[in-house]
This record gives structure tokens, sequence and C-alpha cells, in this order.
């Protein structure tokens, strides 16, 4: 038990190195800005070229880790992602710096679906949820941490040391993960499925390159220009190219069989519109700014219900889940999300109504980590990583859809308070409608059964 306590603190640093080197980037673009020539699109690719390899790299990850053991991807993604880190830190031109944060992104990708993994592999049923609430928290605790670090480090160093402080910090992860992650394959060693991996890739790329070159203010001719059109076109007509060959490999890298499970069907549904909601987020500052007329300093700080409710709410949770199964905790976080996002359809002008409604949000979200029990109990040992993987990309994919939802509905009605709101009063109808097909998830009978097989 001792042992399994500081495996969780490894796993625990390790994500939160991941979730930090999110946060802190925000804070730190008026300094870049300063020391290096980089354009305004190029900005925005600082956070997507990371999105973008981490989806790409998801699947690769998870399944090498189900082969080769926990052990030695968890350190390769460790040394992956601080070599990542080394590289900006170094950077003095937004070549380096994008391909860095392209390092980084793909590093973060076996992070955290090895480190979820790794619970399931070692927690039995009746104590996941909570090991999985902790994790959970992290994302919580790194918006939280992020600008406060970032804050104090630019205060007396430059906005490189940022990312240099992720060194020594992996350079110890790699070490403590030598003595304490197991090593043994959880698989059988096959032929690896490169072909899979790397139409997933182009699949997933181009789906991320399509949503963030897209112009929200003229969406629908957007949709049909030059690059977007393509790239939807081409991650469209490979889906079913992957889903015939993976259905003939003995160990696909997606493995479509796992939705002939109706578990994990409901899970991908909820999963995408987790991921909707939580793009809601990023847009909250934009709306108190246009709604309170407070600056965006302040602003960003009016964050903090929502980011702390996640961060307590998810260890919380976790164990209920431990005690009463997940499905009643993915329908209250279902229910008390789409609250918040009808409080926030028809926001009124109080802070309090608008704290509340974050704080609501956040408990919602903060139902994630039952999904990731749910991916648990239904998988084999074989392939725990790759299912979490799965449900990390039905997420991703959510988070992207929602943010391009978000600045094509604002850009289109009169006046931007108003585009939120219907935004808002779009995701209440998806919240509930996801609330109805929750009912269909395992009783907790089923779900220990499944659990403990």
């Amino acid at each position: 038990m001792k042992k399994n306590s500081s495996i969780l603190l490894l796993l625990f640093t390790g994500v939160l190195m991941g979730a930090l080197d999110i946060s802190i980037v925000g804070p730190a673009i008026p300094s870049i800005e300063k020391t290096i020539r980089i354009s305004e699109r190029d900005l925005s690719w600082i956070f997507s070229i990371y999105v973008l390899f981490n989806l790409v790299g998801i699947s690769l990850m998870a399944r090498l880790s189900d082969y080769f053991g926990r052990r030695w991807i968890y350190i390769l993604a460790v040394g992956i992602f601080g070599t990542g880190s080394l590289l900006v830190s170094l950077s003095h031109d937004s070549t380096l710096l994008l391909v860095g944060r392209a390092v980084q992104g793909f590093g973060s990708s076996g992070i955290f679906p090895v480190a979820l993994a790794v619970i399931g592999d070692l927690f039995p049923v009746e104590k996941r949820g909570r090991a999985l609430g902790l994790i959970g928290a992290v994302f919580g605790l790194a918006f939280i941490m992020g600008p406060f670090i970032a804050g104090f480090m630019l205060m007396w160093f430059d906005w490189n040391a940022l990312f240099l402080i992720n060194i020594p910090v992996a350079i110890l992860l790699i070490l403590f993960s030598f003595f304490l992650l197991p090593s043994k394959p959880a698989g059988k060693k096959v032929n690896f499925d490169w072909e899979g991996i790397i139409i997933l890739g182009v699949i997933l790329a181009a789906f991320t390159l399509a949503i963030n070159l897209l112009d929200t203010d003229r969406l629908a001719e957007s949709l049909f220009s030059w690059p977007v059109l393509p790239l939807l076109t081409i991650s469209i007509l490979l889906i079913p190219i992957l889903y015939l060959l993976e259905y003939k490999q003995q160990q696909p890298v997606f493995n479509f069989r796992l939705f002939n499970s109706r578990q994990i069907r409901l899970v991908g549904f909820i999963a995408f519109g987790l991921g909707l909601f939580q793009s809601s987020i990023v847009f909250l500052p934009t709306l108190a700014v246009g709604f309170f007329s407070v600056d965006p300093s302040r602003a960003s700080f009016m964050l903090l219900p929502v980011v702390a409710a996640t961060a307590v709410g998810s260890p919380v949770f976790g164990r209920i889940v431990d005690r009463i199964g997940s499905r009643i905790i993915v329908l209250a976080g279902l229910f008390l999300a789409g609250t918040a996002l009808l409080l926030l359809g028809f926001l009124q002008k109080s802070t309090l109504y608008f704290y509340i409604a974050e704080g609501l949000l956040g408990l919602g979200l903060a139902m994630r980590a039952s999904l990731n029990y749910i991916m648990l109990n239904e998988a084999g040992p074989e392939e725990r990583a790759s299912t979490q993987g799965v449900l990390l990309i039905f997420i991703s994919m959510g988070q992207l859809a929602g943010a391009a939802m978000i600045g094509a509905v604002t850009s289109s009605v009169f006046g931007i308070i108003k585009g939120f709101n219907y935004s808002f009063l779009l995701m209440t109808v998806l919240a509930f409608l996801l609330f109805i097909v929750a009912f269909f998830l395992k009783k907790r009978s089923a779900e220990r059964m499944r659990g403990d097989t």
C-alpha cells in the first residue's frame, strides 16, 4: 500500500507537469512577443501545435505501453516532454519554439493514458475511483497554479525559465520511475499496427488543422475554403479505411471492437459532450469582460470558482464512485453541468450569479474520473492504456468542436454576449440529452462484476 501511494505521487507529479505547461503559456505570451518576432497566427499555434501532437501521439504511446510495459513508455514520454521543454527554453525564434511545443505535446500524449492504465493495473475496482479522482484533480490545480507560478517567475526571470524548470522535474520522474513503476507488459507482443497508427494520426491531424484554420467570422465560406475543405475531406474519407483495416488486425491501435460494448459507446458520446462543455471555460473570461466590464487580468481570476470546484470535486467524486458506482456520478455531473450552462445562457448582471454558475460547471466537469473508471472496467489488462487513449481522443475532439462552435455562434448573431448566451443554451440541450443517455449505463452491481474480471 505504501508503494502504491508513492506511485500515485509519481503519476500525479508527471500529469501536473504536463498540465501546467498548458496553463502557464497564456501569461507568458506577452513576454514571448517581446523577445521573439512572431506573427499573430503563430501565437495561436503555441497552443494548437501542442494539442495537435498530443492527439496524434495518444494512440501510439498508449498501445506501446500495453505491449512493452508501463515503466518504459512512461519514462520515454517524460523524456520526450523534457526534451521539448529544453527546446522551448532555448528558443530564440518562432520555428524552434513551435518545434519544442510539438515535442512537448507528443511527450505529454503518453503521460496521461499511461498514468491511468497504471491505476487500473494496481488498484482493485473498489479503490480505483479515489485514485482516478486525485489524478483528475490535477487539471484543476494546474489551472489555479499556472498563472500564479508564471506571474511570480516572470517577475524575476525571462519566460524561458518557465519551461527550463521542467528539466530537473523530468529527470527526477525518470529516476523514480525505474524503481517504482511496473515493467511487465500487459499484452502479448505481436506485429505492431503501424498502418493503423499512421492513418489514425493523419485523421486526427487533418481534423485538428482544419478546425484551427476555420475563420469563425465567416464560417460557411471558411468551411469550403482552401485548405479547410481538403483537410476535412481527408479526415472523413480515411475513417472507413481505418475501420476496415483495424478490423483485420489482431491487436489494432484503435480497436473498433471495443464499441461492441454498449457501455463504451455511451461513454464515447458523453466524453465528446464533456469536451464540448470544457471548451466553454476558455471563453468565460471574454464573457466576463463584455458582461461585467472588468479588465482582462481580473477576468482571468474570475475563473477561480470553476477550476477550484473541479480540483475539489474530482477526488470527492472519485471516492463516491468507489461506494455507489459511476452511473450516479455521471448523471449528477451532467445535471450540474447542464444547470450551469442554463444559468450562463440566461446570465444576470450579478457576479455572485456568475460564480455560482461557474462552481456548478466545475463540479459537473469533475465527473470525468468516472468516465476513466468505466473505461478501465470495460478493458482487459492488455488494452487499459489504449482505451484511455480512445477516451482522451473523444474529449479532445469535443474540445476542438466546442471552441469552433462557440466562435461560429458568437460571430453570427448580434453582439458577443448574445452569441455566448445562445452557445451555452445549445450546450444545455446537449447536456440534458446526454443525461438521458447516461441512464443506460451499467448499474453498480453489473459494474463491479465486470471490473473484477
